[in-house]
């Protein structure tokens, strides 16, 4: 992993955590999200009229792949509210992000996708899932089953299944545009480009996750006339009049566009989605400390043996 690799996910693991604090604080829901993350679209459009000229080299199998990394991103969106709703943030985020390190690991292995991962990435990874596990049990003598068998583990479970599609798809995506004949971008500006067009995808998908049910229909109007509260300047500094589903967007894009851009200095996306885990101690953080949740000595043991894996990954 490149040290260009590394900045831009440290970068991309602290707005990630940010905007996440943003989406528990705001009661969340599917509407909530597909209302921020096309707010970040807005953010992105300018890149149609730089890079759009590249639309015409894409292969034909891009467009496929957009519409699948869409669905994937919404499931998780989805998903995600769901287990903010039932849990906390310091218990559900850090799940959330470690439980595809494992499955991308695995499924990058049987799908051949990237080089193989070294032992000492191996073992990063399984410390970071160890880790993971000891968060939601209040007592390190009480681990069982019983603690994960809750509806906000199951809808952790369906969000880090989302985050794992949309990995290998945006990864297989991202090399048939490298790959492309005739490109007039280069691989930044593509990949850029790319962002917008999966958001926007994913919008489509929101849309229709939102408005199927009565309850998400009635959820979306709610959201768009009393869910965009403006920020108080106590607590977001320069950002005091962006409403929280504007400034979630944002969030939102300024973290995975440069986890996409992160993805071209890799061997194996598994890297990525594994270091991408320094944003779970910032969640934790947030979510005892921002949002005063029961701190536990199990979600300081769990957090400080997934840094250690996150270490053991980066230098790997």
């Amino acid at each position: 992993m490149t040290l260009t690799a590394i900045i831009l996910l440290l970068i991309s693991a602290a707005a990630h955590a940010g905007w996440n604090l943003l989406g528990k604080r705001q009661h969340p829901t599917t509407a909530f999200f597909l209302l921020a993350n096309t707010l970040g679209c807005l953010y992105m459009t300018p890149v149609l009229a730089l890079y759009g000229r590249a639309l015409g080299a894409f292969p034909a199998r891009t467009w496929t792949l957009l519409a699948l990394t869409g669905l994937c991103d919404a499931i998780y969106y989805a998903a995600l509210a769901g287990a903010y709703r039932a849990g906390e943030l310091s218990i559900a985020y850090p799940l959330v992000r470690s439980l595809p390190v494992v499955i991308v690991a695995f499924a990058t292995r049987v799908l051949g996708q990237g080089s193989p991962l070294s032992g000492q990435a191996l073992l990063g990874i399984a410390l970071i899932v160890a880790g993971s596990l000891l968060l939601p049990t209040k007592r390190l003598a009480e681990l069982s089953l019983r603690s994960y068998w809750q509806l906000s583990s199951l809808l952790v479970l369906l969000a880090a299944l989302g985050t794992t599609g949309y990995s290998l798809v945006d990864d297989a995506a991202l090399r048939g545009l490298r790959q492309a004949p005739g490109m007039p971008v280069g691989l930044v500006e593509v990949t850029i480009l790319y962002a917008l067009l999966r958001g926007l995808s994913s919008s489509v998908w929101l849309l229709l996750f939102t408005l199927a049910p009565r309850q998400g229909r009635a959820e979306l109007r709610s959201v768009w006339h009393n869910g965009l509260p403006p920020i108080p300047p106590i607590q977001s500094g320069a950002f005091g009049g962006l409403p929280r589903a504007a400034l979630t967007g944002l969030g939102i894009y300024l973290a995975y566009t440069l986890v996409l851009i992160a993805m071209s200095q890799v061997t194996n996306v598994s890297y990525v989605v594994a270091f991408r885990q320094l944003s779970v101690p910032l969640g934790a953080i947030l979510g005892l400390f921002v949002l005063k949740e029961p701190r536990h000595l199990p979600k300081a043991v769990g957090v400080a043996v997934m840094f250690l894996g996150l270490l053991l990954v980066g230098l790997g």
